[in-house]
């Protein structure tokens, strides 16, 4: 914890100096990626273990083929998985036990439990581990619902059964729900972290939807994609998309170059730290003769921040995405909000695991992963769209909005707030009248 309050005591001493947050070096990064692991491992974990009533956990993934939860605890200088890699969580009851079948430790929590020289098979040292701890319960990445706890390859799994006891062969259980609750589940400390990528993003967004990149009439939406994705590189983070830039107007005209009266669109996302941001936000272009956008483009967006409320104010524990997505729909359809809802969890992943509350296809409930309840702690992007008649521009247009929040025993918030207005390209000077 101490290593994670000095960087970001930095952070705000040197914030007024840089046009952006600061970013840590590569090594400040390895160095949070590995405690945030070790605290999750640590204090997370073995909690998630028990609420699903699995003592043993098995990960495993070769080079090049990595499981997706392997990554999320491997160390920060560990670019994928080495060979095949072998990880086992054990809950000893009243304590955890964590082991590499490895030639090595495994970060600072998983230890060396193989010696390829008293034992030079490594599947069989795996299988005596697991004789000498008689797991209750032996919880593998097979998923029917879930991609990212679908990751144990099918030769994996064939090996695995060859050397599990035959007495504990009925005890292999799918790891779906935990490795979704592993996954799902934010922590305090990413949750003092969390705030500040996400600024990252909007500012990151802001810039681009600035006279700095978009010079009206010459300027392409696919010169402020390309921007993004420069910028993006240049301050040293990762993407785990290709950004979007759109064009609403008023006119039936598809010409990709920026006018002024254009309503913009950007869909948006940053990976740092190991955590995902995704964002979709609109800016309005200035016409000759204006300082603001048009109060009807306002009153817009006003409907898309109301179908947001709407929709956040259904969440609570224990209730199903599908619950939210029909509760949401019936509140905002008798408000006379047109909705369409496509709200999905953020962190380790950008359309990560857990509740989905609806896809833009399937606005009467998701199988699956709709059915899932919604847990404390867990972070989602709160994807959605508004339908708006616009009498000025004779024809209907989308507020596309979506923002990262955060929902626990205290409700839910926005983890760096929300767009509430417009952003206006260029920005008016207040000194120029």
């Amino acid at each position: 914890m101490k290593h994670i309050l000095l960087f970001f005591l930095a952070i705000n001493y040197l914030n007024t100096r840089a046009q952006y947050p600061i970013i840590l070096s590569q090594r400040d990064q390895a160095r949070v990626i590995d405690e945030l692991t070790e605290d999750r491992l640590t204090h997370l974990l073995p909690t998630l273990m028990r609420r699903e009533g699995i003592d043993m956990w098995i990960i495993l993934s070769r080079e090049y083929n990595e499981d997706p939860i392997i990554k999320t605890m491997l160390p920060a200088t560990w670019m994928a998985a080495r060979r095949t890699t072998m990880l086992v969580a054990f809950d000893k009851g009243n304590s955890m036990e964590y082991l590499a079948v490895a030639r090595y430790n495994v970060g600072a929590l998983f230890k060396r439990a193989w010696d390829p020289d008293k034992q030079p098979n490594q599947w069989a040292q795996l299988g005596k581990l697991i004789d000498e701890r008689s797991p209750k319960k032996i919880a593998i990445n097979k998923a029917a619902i879930w991609g990212q706890a679908d990751g144990l390859s099918s030769n994996d799994y064939d090996e695995l059964l060859k050397v599990v006891p035959k007495k504990h062969q009925g005890n292999v259980v799918s790891a779906e729900r935990l490795g979704v609750d592993w996954l799902e589940s934010r922590t305090e400390k990413e949750m003092i972290i969390y705030p500040q990528i996400v600024r990252l993003a909007h500012q990151i967004i802001a810039e681009g939807f600035s006279d700095k990149v978009i010079q009206p009439g010459v300027t392409t939406t696919e010169d402020v994609v390309w921007f993004y994705r420069e910028e993006i590189k240049k301050l040293k983070l990762d993407t785990w998309f290709h950004p979007s830039v759109e064009i609403q107007r008023a006119e039936n005209d598809e010409t990709p170059v920026i006018r002024p009266g254009d309503l913009l669109h950007v869909d948006f996302g940053i990976t740092y730290l190991r955590l995902n941001t995704d964002t979709q936000q609109h800016a309005y272009v200035l016409k000759a003769g204006e300082t603001e956008a048009p109060a009807f483009l306002k009153e817009a967006l006003k409907k898309g921040n109301r179908l947001q409320d709407i929709l956040t104010s259904n969440f609570k524990e224990g209730k199903t995405g599908n619950q939210i997505l029909a509760d949401t729909r019936q509140q905002a359809l008798a408000e006379g909000i047109t909705p369409s809802i496509y709200t999905h969890p953020i962190g380790y992943h950008g359309h990560a695991a857990g509740t989905t509350i609806g896809m833009w296809d399937m606005q009467n409930g998701v199988p699956g992963s709709g059915d899932y309840p919604l847990h404390y702690k867990t972070a989602y992007s709160i994807e959605l769209n508004a339908t708006v008649p616009v009498a000025e521009w004779k024809k209907e247009i989308k507020i596309m909005l979506e923002e990262d929040g955060y929902f626990d025993e205290a409700g839910f918030r926005y983890i760096d707030g929300r767009q509430t207005g417009l952003i206006i390209i260029p920005r008016p000077m207040e000194s120029i009248k």
